[in-house]
Parts: structure tokens; sequence; C-alpha cells
């Protein structure tokens, strides 16, 4: 069981009520930041599914890795960007919209269920947020590789007040 947060953000308390905690922002792997403000909007890198610093299993979806466990990578993914949006917004409540969600699935040749892994970030959002700050576009790629050998990575676009 997680300890419930000491805050007041409806977003983490609903993390919480998930079973579910948000961490600390995860460090950049490259030349690059987390996460970017233009406006209203922020953008986040592309999110691996690292716990702890470490990432949860490597390897191609399809061949090492099953759909169902790629979903679950998915979702860690999510909430690593939440982590990157709230360092650089201060609170996840100020998100008026997720507009838009990339992924991409390091995927064996054979394997053309990307969109089904990347919903395991998509109902995540879902279930986090309010039908109508959680919806979202979204795109799903199948790629030959990802950084350190990660089956997934997440992006995500939110607006914010």
């Amino acid at each position: 069981m997680t300890k419930a947060p000491a805050t007041t953000s409806k977003v983490e308390i609903r993390l919480h009520e998930l079973g579910l905690r948000l961490p600390e922002m995860a460090a950049p792997v490259a030349a690059y930041v987390p996460a970017i403000i233009s406006g209203d909007h922020i953008y986040t890198s592309g999110q691996l599914p690292l716990v702890n610093g470490a990432l949860t299993a490597t390897g191609k979806v399809g061949a090492a890795i099953s759909r169902d466990e790629a979903r679950q990578q998915a979702a860690t993914c999510a909430i690593n960007a939440l982590a990157a949006i709230k360092a650089h917004i201060g609170d996840l409540d100020r998100i008026t919209q997720i507009v838009k969600v990339t992924g991409y699935v390091a995927s064996d040749p054979d394997f053309t269920e990307q969109p089904a892994v990347i919903n395991g970030a998509s109902e995540l959002l879902s279930q986090i947020f309010e039908d109508s700050i959680g919806t979202h576009a979204r795109s799903a790629v199948g790629v030959t590789a990802l950084p350190l050998g990660a089956s997934v990575e997440v992006e995500i676009t939110a607006r914010f007040a």
C-alpha cells in the first residue's frame, strides 16, 4: 500500500486511490530537458519506463516482452511524464487538457499491436483525469530500437492554466 500523498492535489490523490505514486522527475539520459513550456502548453521529452532509475525490462515487444507487459510499461512512462510536468508547473491540478500522447514501441518485425500497447498510457490518463481533461489525440509508432534497450517510450503534450 502506498502512503497517502502529503498534498491536496486532486490528481495526486487520484493516483494514490489507484495505488500509484508520482516519482521524482527522471534525469535525462542524454542532452535534452525532460519538459519545456511554450505558452500554455507543456511538452515532455520521451519518457522511458524507469522505476527508481532503472528500466523495468528491456527488449522488443512481441519477442522478449509481451503486449500486456508493454502496456504496463507505457503506463509507467505516462507516470514519469506527469512527474516531469509537475516539476515544471508545480501542481498537476493546473492541467486543463492532455492534448496529445505519442508512444513508441520497440517492436518485433511481426508485431502490429502498437496501439494496444500505448493504450496503457492513454487508459491510465483517462483514469487519473476527468474525461474532459484526459481525452487526447494520439500516435502509436513501431520502431526498431529505443534508448537503453527500452521497449516503450511515451511523450505527452498538455495544456495548463
